[in-house]
C-alpha cells in the first residue's frame, strides 16, 4: 500500500496529534471560571475551565494542597499557567497546569507595589517620623470589628495581665468594599476625641483580597497623619499591608499587639520589685557587717578581763543593736509602703506622672540610704566612745604607766596595808610579775 493509502490506528493518530499540539504552543496564562472540580485523594486536581462560549479540561498534578489553600470551588474565577497536552487514552486535549491563582491577584499585587513605592518616596515609611509608643498607656483605642477573633485575642491578653486598663473600641467593618473608609473614620475619631493614649488598628488573617482595605491609600494617609501613635496588627505574621509600613509600630498578630502595648508596663513594674530587693539587701548587708563588729568587740580580751565592766557595756551594746534593728525595720517598712503606693499609681499614671514617680522613688532610695548610713555612723561613734571609756577603766592600762598590783602570795588577794617582815608577796606588772619578800 502507498503512504497515502496507509490505515492508521487510533493510538497512532492520538500520538501524532499530541506531538503536533505540544510542540506548536509554548506554556501560557489562561483565565476562566471553574465549571467542574475534583480534588482527588491522590493529590491531583481535575477541573474544567469555561467562559460564556467554551470550556477546556485542566489537570493540576500534585496541586491539591494549593487548591485547598486558595479555597478553590466551582464558579470561582481563576488564572492558570500551563501548556496544552493530549490525553491519548481518550483522545482529548487538556491543559496541564503548573500554577494557579484567583483572578485579579496579579493586578492587586501590582497596585500594592505601586502604592508602596509612591508612599515610600514621600517619606511616609521613614523611621524619623514615627511616634514613640507610650510606656504606660492608661487608655487604648482599638479600631476593629467588635465580633471578630482579633478583638477577642487582644482583650484576652489585656485582661489577663492588666485588667484595669481602659479599652475603647471603635466598631468598623474590616473586610469588603468601603471598609477602609470606616477604619479611617475610627482613627480620625480617636484623634479628635483625644480620649486614648495609643490607637491599635487590627483584624485577623485572610487572603490578599480580604486584607485589601488595609492597602488603600485613603487609610494609609489617615494613619500617617494621626497625631496619636498607631499600632498596626493586621492578619498573621506573614501578612504585610501598607498600614504596617505607615504605622508607628507593626505587630505580627492582634495578640502580639496586646503584648507590645503593655509589655513596657510589665518591665517597669519588675524594675520596682528589683529596686525594693536591692534596698532590702543593702540594709541587711550593712546590719550583718555591724553585727559582726559587735561580736568581735564583745569577744576581745579587753572586755573579758574586767567581767563586771563587760556586763554593763554588753547591755549598752544590746540596746544599740535593738535601736539599729528598729531603725532598719522602720526604713524597710517605709520603703515597702512607698513601693506599694508607687505600684498602685502605675495603673493610673500618665507618662509624665511616671517620670515624676521615678524621681520620687530615686529620691526615696537616697533618703533611706542616707538615713541608714547616718544611723550606722551614730551607732559606730557611740561604740567607739564606750570602748574608750572601757580602755580608761581597764586596770591593765594603769599598769602600763608604771604601777603594779601587790597580792598576797598565799591568798592571792590584793594588799591594801603594810605586811610584817618576811611576808611573801607577788607584784603584777604591765608585762609579767615578780615574787618578793617584805624586808
Amino acid at each position: 500500500m502507498s503512504e497515502d493509502n496507509k490505515v492508521w490506528s487510533v493510538s497512532e493518530v492520538n500520538f501524532a496529534v499530541r506531538e503536533i499540539l505540544e510542540n506548536s504552543l509554548m506554556p501560557f496564562w489562561l483565565q476562566g471560571e471553574v465549571g467542574t472540580l475534583n480534588i482527588h485523594r491522590s493529590g491531583h486536581v481535575y477541573m474544567t475551565l469555561k467562559d460564556n462560549k467554551s470550556q477546556i479540561r485542566g489537570v493540576f498534578f500534585s496541586g491539591a494542597s494549593q487548591a485547598r489553600a486558595m479555597r478553590l470551588q466551582v464558579g470561582m474565577a481563576v488564572e492558570v499557567f500551563g501548556k496544552l497536552t493530549v490525553y491519548e487514552t481518550r483522545g482529548e486535549y487538556q491543559m496541564s497546569l503548573k500554577m494557579m491563582r484567583p483572578l485579579g491577584i496579579g493586578e492587586l499585587q501590582r497596585r500594592f507595589e505601586e502604592l508602596k513605592s509612591k508612599l515610600a518616596a514621600e517619606g511616609l515609611f521613614d523611621e524619623a517620623r514615627k511616634k514613640a509608643i507610650p510606656a504606660l498607656p492608661r487608655k487604648i483605642g482599638v479600631v476593629t470589628s467588635p465580633s471578630g477573633a482579633a478583638i477577642r485575642d487582644f482583650l484576652q491578653i489585656i485582661n489577663r495581665r492588666f485588667p484595669n486598663i481602659n479599652i475603647k473600641i471603635y466598631p468598623a467593618t474590616v473586610q469588603g468594599k468601603g471598609a477602609e473608609k470606616q477604619v479611617a473614620k475610627g482613627v480620625r475619631f480617636f484623634n479628635r476625641a483625644r480620649n486614648v493614649d495609643v490607637i491599635v488598628v487590627t483584624r485577623g488573617g485572610g487572603s490578599l483580597e480580604d486584607l485589601w482595605p488595609f492597602n488603600e491609600e485613603l487609610l494609609a494617609r489617615e494613619i500617617a497623619a494621626s497625631e496619636l501613635p498607631v499600632i498596626s496588627a493586621i492578619g498573621h505574621e506573614i501578612d504585610f499591608t501598607i498600614c504596617d509600613f505607615v504605622s508607628d509600630l507593626r505587630a505580627p498578630t492582634p495578640s502580639a499587639a496586646a503584648e507590645l502595648v503593655i509589655g513596657r508596663q510589665e518591665e517597669l513594674a519588675e524594675r520596682l520589685v528589683n529596686l525594693k530587693k536591692r534596698i532590702k539587701n543593702s540594709l541587711e548587708l550593712k546590719y550583718e557587717k555591724l553585727h559582726r563588729r559587735y561580736a568581735a568587740a564583745a569577744g576581745s580580751y579587753a572586755f573579758k578581763e574586767p567581767a563586771y565592766l563587760l556586763r554593763e557595756k554588753q547591755q549598752q551594746v544590746d540596746e544599740l543593736i535593738r535601736e539599729m534593728e528598729t531603725a532598719i525595720s522602720r526604713s524597710l517598712e517605709q520603703s515597702q509602703h512607698s513601693l506599694e503606693l508607687a505600684s498602685k499609681d502605675f495603673n493610673r499614671a500618665s507618662e509624665r506622672q511616671c517620670e515624676l514617680l521615678k524621681i520620687k522613688i530615686d529620691d526615696s532610695e537616697k533618703r533611706i540610704a542616707a538615713a541608714a548610713q547616718a544611723r550606722i555612723e551614730k551607732t559606730k561613734s557611740r561604740i567607739e566612745q564606750a570602748n574608750g571609756r572601757l580602755q580608761a577603766l581597764n586596770p591593765l592600762a594603769v599598769l602600763k604607766r608604771g604601777y603594779s598590783v601587790i597580792t598576797d602570795s598565799a591568798t592571792e588577794t590584793a594588799i591594801k596595808s603594810p605586811l610584817p617582815s618576811g611576808a611573801k608577796v607577788n607584784a603584777r606588772l604591765a608585762e609579767g610579775s615578780m615574787n618578793m619578800t617584805v624586808d
